[in-house]
This record gives C-alpha cells, sequence and structure tokens, in this order.
C-alpha cells in the first residue's frame, strides 16, 4: 500500500529539487534512438498525441520510465519500450533529452568537441480537423494561475510552475507541450484511466472546454500576456443546517471555542475546516466509541462528547465550524519545514504535503483532505506523531501512517512548524 501511496504524490512534488538521476548524455543520445520515431530525435515530437521530451526535466523522465516498465503507468507501446531498460539506460535517456532546450535546440558542445546532441528540427505538423470549440489560451492561464475555487480545482502553477516551467525536478515541464498530449493526458486523468489521487480529483472537475483551454495555454504560454482574475466572492454551501449547529455547538466551546477557535494550542482549531472532513471524523470518534476501538479514531474526551450524536447532529455542527473565519496565531516559517511540505524529502522516503494539503495548507473540500494551515505547532506536531506510532488511524489507506512512519522527530518539528506559519 506504501508503494501505491508514494506512487501517486510522486507527480505533484515530492521530490526535492536535488537531481537525483545523473546520465551520461552521450550514451544516451545512442540509446534514444528506439525513441525518434515518436518524440523525434531532438526530443520534439511531430505528432500531437505524443510528448516533447526535449527540455524535460530528467528526473521526471526517469520517474515515467520506471512506472511505464512497472506497469504502473499503462500504455500498449511504452510497456514493452521501457521493459527491457536498466535504470542506467533510463538516466542515459533522460539526460539526453533533458540537454536540450524547450524548442529542441541542443546544447553547446565542450570546447574542442562535437555535440552529441541532435540538429533542431522543425516538426512536420498533420493536418488537424478544425475543432467545434476553439480553445481559449487566456481563460486556459487563468485557470492555470488560479484555478477555480468554486469549483473545487486547484491551481497549475503550484506544482508546474510560473508558465510551466517547474521547480521541481520530479514534476514535468508543461510548456511548449503539444496541446493534443495535454488534452489526452488531464482526460486520462479524469476518467481515472491514469492514476494519480489528486490529479483525479482536479481533472474530475476540469470541462471539456477547460482542458481545451490548458492545452491551448500551455503549447506556448510565452504568447499570453499578463491577466488578472474577476473579482469573484465564493460563497460557500454547506450541507448541514448551520444555525442548528451553532446550537449544538456550546457543549464544543469550552476546548474549541465559541466559533472553533480555540484558547488552548493542544486542541484543534475548527473554524474554516473543510465539512466533509469535519462529519468523518466526528463518524470516525463514534465509530470508535461502537466498536470499542477496534475502528475510528479514538479519544476519551471526544467519546463522551459524540456518543449522542445523530447523523444531522454531526452535519449540522460540521457545518457550523466550516461557516466560522479561523484567526491563525502568528508562527515563524520553517525552511526545512517548507522544504519538506512542498519537495518531501526522496532519500528518506518521505512524500510532499501540499500533494493533498495544497500548496497553501488548505486542503481539498471534496476528498475531505484537510486544512491545516494556521493549526496550532503543539496539535500538528501531536497529530504526526500518532500517525507515526498508529495510534491514530483513521487516514484513508494509511496514507498518513505511511508517510509518517519515515518522519524523525526534527523532521516532525519543522514541518510541524512551517505548517502552522501558512495562512
Amino acid at each position: 500500500m506504501k508503494t501505491v501511496i508514494l506512487s501517486f504524490l510522486f507527480t505533484l512534488g515530492i521530490f526535492s529539487n536535488a537531481d537525483v538521476f545523473a546520465g551520461d548524455v552521450k550514451a544516451g543520445a545512442t540509446k534514444s534512438a528506439m525513441c525518434a520515431a515518436c518524440h523525434g530525435s531532438n526530443g520534439v515530437s511531430a505528432a500531437g498525441n505524443y510528448p516533447n521530451l526535449a527540455g524535460q526535466h530528467a528526473d521526471y523522465i526517469v520517474k515515467q520510465l520506471n512506472a511505464f516498465k512497472s506497469g504502473e503507468r499503462k500504455d500498449v507501446m511504452m510497456a514493452p519500450m521501457a521493459a527491457g531498460l536498466s535504470d542506467t539506460d533510463m538516466a542515459d535517456i533522460a539526460a539526453y533529452f533533458a540537454s536540450f532546450s524547450r524548442d529542441g535546440t541542443p546544447p553547446p558542445p565542450p570546447s574542442g568537441e562535437e555535440s552529441t546532441a541532435a540538429e533542431s528540427v522543425t516538426p512536420v505538423r498533420a493536418a488537424t480537423v478544425k475543432p467545434d470549440y476553439v480553445p481559449d489560451a487566456i481563460a486556459g492561464k487563468l485557470l492555470y494561475q488560479l484555478g477555480d475555487q468554486k469549483r473545487d480545482i486547484t491551481a497549475c502553477i503550484g506544482c508546474h510552475g510560473t508558465d510551466g516551467n517547474s521547480d521541481v525536478l520530479i514534476n514535468p515541464n508543461l510548456a511548449k507541450q503539444h496541446p493534443e498530449y495535454i488534452v489526452k493526458q488531464l482526460n486520462n486523468f479524469k476518467e481515472n484511466s491514469r492514476n494519480n489521487a489528486v490529479m483525479n480529483q482536479i481533472s474530475g472537475n476540469l470541462t471539456s472546454n477547460d482542458i481545451a483551454n490548458l492545452g491551448a495555454y500551455l503549447s506556448d504560454t510565452s504568447a499570453v500576456g499578463e491577466v488578472k482574475a474577476t473579482s469573484v466572492v465564493v460563497r460557500k454551501s454547506f450541507v448541514g443546517d448551520v444555525a442548528a449547529g451553532k446550537a449544538k455547538a456550546l457543549t464544543c466551546a469550552a476546548c474549541h471555542g465559541s466559533d472553533g477557535n480555540p484558547a488552548v494550542a493542544m486542541y484543534p482549531a475548527l473554524a474554516g475546516q473543510s465539512e466533509s472532513y469535519l462529519f468523518k471524523q466526528l463518524q470516525d470518534f463514534k465509530d470508535a466509541v461502537e466498536t470499542k476501538g477496534e475502528n475510528g479514531r479514538v479519544d476519551p474526551v471526544m467519546a463522551g462528547m459524540v456518543a449522542p450524536l445523530s447523523d444531522d447532529d454531526m452535519q449540522n455542527l460540521s457545518a457550523y465550524f466550516a461557516s466560522q473565519t479561523l484567526n491563525p496565531i502568528i508562527t515563524k516559517a520553517n525552511a526545512k519545514g517548507k522544504k519538506l511540505f512542498i519537495s518531501g524529502d526522496p532519500i528518506n522516503g518521505i512524500t510532499a504535503c501540499m500533494a493533498c494539503h495544497s500548496i497553501n495548507g488548505k486542503g481539498m473540500d471534496n476528498a475531505a483532505f484537510p486544512s491545516i494551515a494556521g493549526q496550532s505547532v503543539s496539535y500538528l506536531k501531536a497529530q504526526l506523531e500518532k500517525f507515526r506510532s498508529a495510534s491514530r488511524g483513521n487516514d484513508k489507506n494509511s496514507m498518513m501512517r505511511s508517510i509518517a512512519a519515515n518522519l524523525s522527530d526534527q523532521d516532525i518539528e519543522a514541518v510541524s512548524q512551517y505548517m502552522a506559519s501558512l495562512k
């Protein structure tokens, strides 16, 4: 299970910017001959449904080749291609394609040597049928940079960088990619034929026009100037009854505050937390009571609180606290914690927190991934330690337990400090 969890999080930013995969460009030039038919000898494909590899991060190319080889990523053409490749072969091929600029221009050779890279060529594009919808690159840039909070679409820029130039080596560069390929992959994520929990969720909220717009923008990000978002106030809607939840919340005030902002740091802030997450936690606390700790989330204090609650009570409480505004305590950020949160630690098998909790720590409502921004350091530390020891076990598919198992005390301190500093 840990392998599955790590694999779907890797695509969205778990490795640091250290160059994990170092290959030989000269060797890669020879080994890449079999790739040229689809991807071009210089990594610029003539066919829109095949990705450009020129200037792509070597780390990302290696990761995908390994995924094709293991069967984690399904493709009838790439599977047999990758099957015979060794780790060295993959690193060499990746280094070769990464040596080009994004338009397929080879790097200048070292002094006194001839270039081992293929000459830049202009790809010949096949004629395309006029589409029913004309993609809007400006709308694509807006969606890429800002997302759409109302539709629970996370901005792409956090993981794939400004104008599609990723700063995280395991995340793909998207700039100058064929729009047909972008559209194909986003549809694969949308249909769950390519598995990545976060991308599946985000793409699931994209319309076909959204996907086409993103493809149009990424095909030439330099062609779209600065864009400004229309000021829209997003009004949250709740499943539960906020007023009924407020009346019921009087019993919660002693620990969590009347509005979900606790006075004592050991208790979690509930204000502004997602309704879906809060409802799940209340259900899990009650489940632990009913199963005598075999399932759910065990907590002696919460056990007595949830025992008399109906499903409607729990839904209304969740809606009330989700409707409140968080008043975070001012906390200084932590550089090591930021690196772990955004990029993870591949050497020690630690995945990036932002893959599920988003770049700003606000979580993902539809997936019931909680907002951790502005929680107290002491509460965050306590929960990570509980996941590490498996004394808390109500995480989906053991995700948090698998990640926390690889965290040191110093890691937990650092990442808790950084998460608490997010607003």
